[in-house]
């Protein structure tokens, strides 16, 4: 990785548009936009934006030079993250479809995700705005889906950049990352309050262990590429 001019370079304002039901940035999009700065991208750098939600990493892609695929389940994401590409002048390309299976046969130099990863209690499928967060109950809904994917739709030598929760097993994903073949370690951390979805769960979190005495949550930012 590269850590020049790029990781230095001041915060550029991301001019959005916001529909209700689409995830706002927030920390964990800052931080994965901090690991997004330090890769080495070109004009010719292929990037794929996974649940993009308002298209704020996939402008920070663009912004940096890349070729930009944002995919989300949610029309009204995608909408947004069109939108947010004009706002700021970039052009984002948008698919529509269930993670890598939006774009079949394709494969990135760079694979950036912020995918839900909120244990949830309850066996239903998450609903509404809750897609954004909500990730059955152990967090791992499509983190496990996005590791198994990730081997294939990486070209030789391209990145994976996933954030993630300590709250849905880091150690796991990076076995799993791992047991595909990717060497992958985490590059960013951050401790911060609970917010008030975890809030509003920290009895049902503790009855399952998830917390483990802590009074805060733990964010990283997981990076991998083809050993």
């Amino acid at each position: 990785m590269t850590t020049g001019s790029i990781t230095a370079a001041a915060p550029v304002r991301f001019r959005h548009w916001i529909p209700p039901g689409v995830y706002r940035p927030q920390t964990d999009t800052g931080l994965l936009r901090r690991a997004l700065r330090r890769e080495p991208v070109s004009g010719r750098t292929e990037v794929l934006d996974l649940g993009t939600g308002s298209g704020a990493l996939a402008v920070e892609a663009a912004r940096m030079g890349a070729r930009v695929t944002a995919v989300d389940i949610s029309w009204r994401a995608l909408a947004a993250a069109w939108c947010n590409g004009l706002l700021n002048g970039q052009r984002v390309r948008v698919r529509h479809g269930d993670l890598a299976s939006a774009v079949p046969g394709r494969r990135f130099d760079l694979v950036v995700t912020n995918p839900p990863y909120v244990p949830a209690p309850g066996g239903a499928p998450p609903r509404g705005s809750a897609r954004a967060w909500d990730a059955g109950a152990d967090g791992r809904l499509l983190i496990d889906r996005i590791c198994a994917a990730a081997p294939t739709v990486l070209r030789p030598y391209g990145r994976l950049l996933m954030v993630h929760s300590h709250l849905s097993g880091v150690e796991e994903t990076l076995a799993r990352l791992r047991d595909g073949g990717l060497r992958a370690q985490v590059v960013e951390r951050t401790r911060l309050p609970f917010g008030p979805v975890l809030r509003s769960r920290l009895g049902w979190l503790r009855e399952r262990g998830l917390l483990a005495g802590r009074t805060n949550e733990e964010l990283v930012v997981i990076r991998a590429e083809h050993a």
